[in-house]
């Protein structure tokens, strides 16, 4: 299975709307020259996350995107699957109406079914929100609370 471009651009800019919205509206340039990535291309994607309900938009001089949940109710499968579809790494079709006897059926049950598992257990177990704190962390840019 390989993630196309539009599921890694997508959960990149995921990501930085976590990162840098602060409950504010983030222009969609803001985060294409961020990510360095097309405004043109990013806008597709937005338009899918919009339809799915991950994101709000708000037109206008002071709009932009925001998170419609916070970041730690959102899970990187749920991102991935919208913009990719079932994460799967072989095409269901192919497993479709094989005999339980078949080297395919084997191949299925105890390889290709396994790795969707893990896979699926992966992606669902990652959130924005950790992916952001780690983002933060590795640049320097957590927010210490100094009491006195």
């Amino acid at each position: 299975m390989k993630i196309s471009t539009k599921g890694r651009y997508g959960l990149r800019a995921m990501v930085d709307l976590a990162v840098y919205s602060n409950g504010e509206h983030v222009p969609l340039g803001a985060i294409a020259e961020r990510q360095n990535i097309s405004m043109n291309y990013l806008e597709q994607v937005f338009a899918s996350l919009r339809k799915a309900g991950l994101v709000k938009s708000i037109k206008g001089a002071q709009g932009g995107y925001i998170l419609a949940q916070s970041p730690d109710s959102i899970k990187v499968g749920v991102v991935l699957r919208v913009l990719e579809g079932q994460l799967s790494v072989i095409d269901s079709s192919e497993s479709d109406n094989l005999d339980d006897k078949s080297i395919q059926y084997c191949l299925k049950t105890q390889v290709w079914d396994k790795m969707d598992e893990s896979i699926n257990t992966l992606v669902d177990s990652v959130t924005l929100e950790d992916l952001a704190n780690d983002y933060r962390r590795l640049n320097g840019l957590d927010s210490f609370m100094y009491y006195i």
